[in-house]
């Protein structure tokens, strides 16, 4: 027993540091398998693009068995306002790491401007800005070292504010965005792990192909880009049949492939679901990471709003 228990102290603490260490990670921000159906938590200008009352609720646990991996709770809400050029959006996520918990609430806003009526091409301005909240709680037990780092725990609140461009037509998109402009430093023994927020870099794309009635095909991308760091890029194919069942494939560079599935249950509830394996050494320890999303949209009445695969 005292040989399994140190065991899943070493293992908490290792995940630990190495997510935190920022000369070995490029992510600080949490990651997503299906982000390509949760675009409003990384690009603001995509708030009020589905045109209808839209609302996202996503759960990721990661490297399931490996003490103290990431957990991740995300809850997304947005719309078009009157005028329609105007969309307005709240982002909620919930990020636990081993003895941190972190906490980003952000009000997001687009503006969008038409450039061509025909393919409906528009270009959309977003802007992001909200509170992020960082607590730590050594009381656990994992942590049995005289650095005075673990001795006290940390509870920080800092602002966030970001921008971001959306353009897309009624075939493909591509977007650009920087969550956060800010950086805090906290703490000084601390502050090379978790208190120092680099600027992240996001850029997204996709593309639909019609192959025939009942079928569509879309490939994505998703890079992110820390300063210091390498780039981290996810690809991903998803086919859609009959406006119901998605089927898809993703790689996320050097990290992992992933199955995903998903279900339009009705015309207002969609469910999708993420497998990740891990293709690193931690594939020794895990088995891997999924996802659960529920995503809910209110009809207009009246208004037939034609089925969209992003």
């Amino acid at each position: 027993m005292i040989k399994k228990s140190l065991f899943k102290k070493s293992s908490f603490l290792v995940v630990f540091i190495a997510l935190l260490s920022l000369e070995t990670q490029a992510q600080q921000d949490p990651q997503y398998t299906q982000y390509m159906y949760n675009t409003m938590s990384v690009n603001a200008g995509y708030a009020g693009q589905r045109d209808v009352l839209s609302a996202t609720l996503l759960y990721r646990t990661q490297w399931v068995g490996l003490e103290g991996a990431p957990k991740t709770l995300t809850f997304g809400i947005h719309s078009p306002l009157r005028n329609e050029r105007l969309g307005l959006g709240l982002n909620v996520v919930s990020d636990q790491l081993g003895p941190s918990e972190e906490t980003n609430v952000d009000a997001n806003i687009s503006y969008s401007i038409p450039l061509d009526y025909d393919s409906d091409l528009e270009l959309s301005f977003g802007i992001k800005a909200g509170v992020h909240f960082l607590n730590t709680d050594w009381s656990k037990g994992v942590f049995s070292f005289n650095d005075p780092s673990f001795q006290e725990n940390i509870n920080l609140i800092s602002p966030t504010i970001g921008s971001a461009l959306y353009l897309h037509s009624k075939k493909w998109y591509i977007g650009f965005s920087v969550p956060n402009f800010l950086t805090t430093d906290h703490y000084d023994d601390f502050q090379e792990s978790i208190a120092t927020e680099r600027l992240h870099y996001f850029l997204i794309g996709g593309y639909v192909f019609d192959l025939n009635n009942d079928l569509k095909l879309k490939p994505s991308f998703f890079v992110k880009a820390v300063s210091g760091a390498p780039l981290i890029a996810d690809l991903s194919l998803n086919a859609l049949y009959d406006n119901k069942f998605t089927l898809g494939l993703a790689y996320r560079w050097d990290d992992s492939v992933s199955v995903l599935a998903g279900l339009q249950i009705t015309k207002g509830l969609y469910a999708g679901y993420a497998y990740d394996l891990t293709t690193t050494g931690l594939n020794n320890y895990n088995s891997g990471s999924h996802e659960i999303m529920l995503r809910f949209e209110l009809q207009k009445i009246g208004r037939l709003i034609s089925p969209r695969f992003f």
